[in-house]
């Protein structure tokens, strides 16, 4: 069986072609399951000189989240810094690189980034929690939620160290 490792994570190659080759699949999910996000799709195409319909802000998301950035689509973590992208909180995003640059006739990336600026924090988190579940790694279903009250600690005794003495090294020899 092929994979592909991305990052610290071994895929199957068939989860990744099918999955991301269907952004616009997984975009429609995100549509379906929280609305409140604009489709953003207004803008015009160089080809037909209609309005791209299909290309949506999710789409070109999750566009630049695995083409442009080369990051998981399964990954809370890299989702996580994709989003910070967008509010200019880690790395610049380069207008000549952001999908649909060569095939709209506007570049979509200042309305893009004022749409998640614009979202709160809740529904960024939520944003990212469904894009998970699209992708196959959504929340466990046995996760314990945090609760509202704190628990009672336990402490964790710690066990004693034995720091390294002289010689200890040569007991690592064959």
């Amino acid at each position: 069986m092929l994979v592909i490792f991305w990052g610290l994570i071994q895929l199957p190659i068939g989860f990744v072609s099918a999955q991301i080759g269907n952004t616009e699949g997984v975009s429609q999910q995100v549509y379906g399951k929280l609305p409140n996000i604009p489709l953003e799709n207004q803008y015009i195409s160089r080809e037909t000189g209609k309005a791209a319909a299909k290309n949506t802000l999710v789409a070109r998301l999750i566009r630049y989240h695995v083409f442009v950035k080369g990051r998981s689509p399964i990954s809370r973590l890299d989702w996580k810094l994709t989003v910070a992208d967008y509010l200019g909180a880690n790395e610049f995003q380069e207008e000549s690189v952001y999908p649909g640059y060569d095939s709209l006739k506007t570049n979509a990336l200042k309305g893009d980034r004022a749409v998640i600026n614009q979202l709160s924090r809740s529904d960024r988190d939520r944003l990212i929690a469904i894009l998970l579940e699209s992708f196959g790694k959504g929340a466990l279903p046995n996760t314990p939620q945090p609760t509202a009250s704190p628990s009672p600690s336990v402490p964790n005794p710690r066990p004693s160290l034995t720091l390294p003495q002289p010689g200890d090294a040569q007991l690592l020899k064959p």
